[in-house]
């Protein structure tokens, strides 16, 4: 390190030493001014700020003021979720396509309907001229989900007529974007691979007639070659990433952005960025780290004791990360079962079949049986615990052969969905800028001259 750097890494730390000091907030005042932290209740309900009929997430009944734990439910425009993943499977198709049409029509599409909008979707998945070049090649992101983010407000340049705030010229945009999303990222993670990895860079055109999850996988694949079952999973995935109610992080973003009367490139764009936290859209990222150190460490994948003894070390903060989480436990609403869990899970057991990785689904199962009991022993907090869908996602998506890197890009190729929906939901109901209030705790004070300082 240069001595100017060094010279201004002190600086920079003297000032961040300031602002640290500066800030911190005595946790009673939260209590006494009874502030919704994170926007959630004491019981850790959401803080109702609004309306939706988009989707609905289902872990519990209020029965005289108490949370009454149920299974969980995940509901789209009214259906429940496990409906439509029964229905692709049952008609052997493509199911996302449908749920995007549901979500932005709040309709079940006819054959007709959604082999027209399949058809629109797919015409759409080719970036504009020179986008991939100049947006995506000649910028490169060690990180898809900020070069996606990147690609986004690009488009806005691409785009004719931006700022035409019009339902129709907005649904344009959202499908668009829809479309698209997997072709930015597919094309982002070439470019990384390029020019962060030293390996070689595979640029496919995008098919019209394929669906989301296949192209997908043609575009990331060097020999553009798949399985109709890895397709299918993958697609299984996106169904249940595809939307999650108002009140998730990003969802949320999405709302309060278009609520300030912005253009729909920067709406979407602030979504990603949500998605982006690891507290949101990476904790699949953080399963797999986990599950790393865990086959190193446990030597009999069968073993329940074994496997018991290591998950406590790591709740007593003495292995893996020190944070005492079993990540892939634990969700805000659901309790007793994630229905995306549940879902994911049966449809990895049979690739994990043909994949020849039964030992370590089997390890994943154990886990996820186990993992709940050694939690309460240690928390003592009598509220359910269940694995949330972050616990499969990531192994489904190492059966698939894809990098972890693409990960958290592939929830939001989902979520673009359900974000759509959701922001123009917002500028047809909401009307009304968001605007919370934030109590000011500090003291005022006498100004002091710059003379006198």
């Amino acid at each position: 390190m240069s001595d100017e750097a060094t010279i201004e890494n002190k600086f920079l730390n003297r000032l961040s030493d300031l602002a640290k000091v500066n800030d911190p907030i005595e946790n009673d005042l939260y209590v006494k001014y009874d502030v919704k932290r994170g926007l959630r209740n004491a019981n850790g309900t959401g803080v109702l700020v609004g309306l939706t009929r988009i989707g609905d997430v289902v872990g519990y009944e209020m029965k005289d003021g108490e949370k009454i734990a149920i299974p969980g439910r995940l509901v789209y425009r009214g259906y429940d979720v496990a409906d439509l993943v029964k229905d692709a499977d049952s008609n052997n198709m493509f199911g996302y396509e449908q749920c995007v049409y549901l979500l932005l029509f709040g309709k079940l599409p006819t054959k007709a309907e959604l082999e027209e909008f399949t058809a629109f979707l797919g015409s759409k998945r080719v970036l504009p001229e020179h986008f991939t070049e100049d947006m995506i090649m000649k910028a490169p992101s060690s990180d898809i989900m900020n070069k996606l983010a990147r690609g986004v407000l690009a488009s806005y340049s691409y785009d004719d007529n931006p700022e035409d705030r019009s339902i129709p010229n907005i649904l344009r945009q959202c499908i668009e974007l829809i479309s698209r999303f997997s072709t930015i990222v597919a094309y982002g993670y070439q470019a990384k691979r390029r020019y962060y990895d030293g390996k070689s860079m595979y640029i496919h055109n995008p098919v019209p007639t394929l669906s989301t999850a296949e192209n997908f996988l043609r575009l990331i694949r060097s020999d553009k070659q798949y399985t109709d079952l890895e397709a299918k999973l993958l697609d299984l995935a996106m169904i249940l990433h595809a939307e999650h109610g108002g009140g998730n992080n990003s969802s949320l973003t999405v709302h309060v952005v278009s609520s300030a009367d912005t253009d729909t490139y920067s709406a979407i764009a602030s979504g990603v960025g949500s998605l982006k936290g690891r507290r949101h859209g990476g904790a699949n990222i953080r399963v797999m780290e986990m599950m790393s150190e865990i086959k190193a460490n446990v030597k009999d994948w069968s073993s329940e004791s074994e496997i018991a003894a290591y998950l406590r070390k790591i709740v007593k903060k003495e292995a893996f990360d020190g944070s005492g989480l079993i990540y892939g436990m634990g969700h805000a609403v659901y309790t007793v079962s994630d229905p995306r869990c549940i879902l994911l899970r049966d449809k990895a057991a049979i690739l994990a079949k043909e994949k020849n990785m039964e030992d370590e689904f089997n390890l994943y199962r154990i886990i996820e049986k186990l993992a709940p009991q050694i939690l309460y022993e240690k928390i003592g907090d009598r509220k359910q615990i269940c694995a949330n869908v972050d616990f499969y996602s990531g192994f489904v998506y190492t059966m698939l052969n894809i990098p972890q890197e693409l990960y958290t890009p592939i929830f939001a190729i989902s979520r673009i969905a359900g974000w759509s929906a959701h922001r123009i939901e917002e500028l047809v109901a909401g009307g009304r800028i968001y605007r919370p209030a934030y109590k000011n705790v500090s003291s005022e004070r006498a100004y002091v001259p710059l003379a006198d300082r």
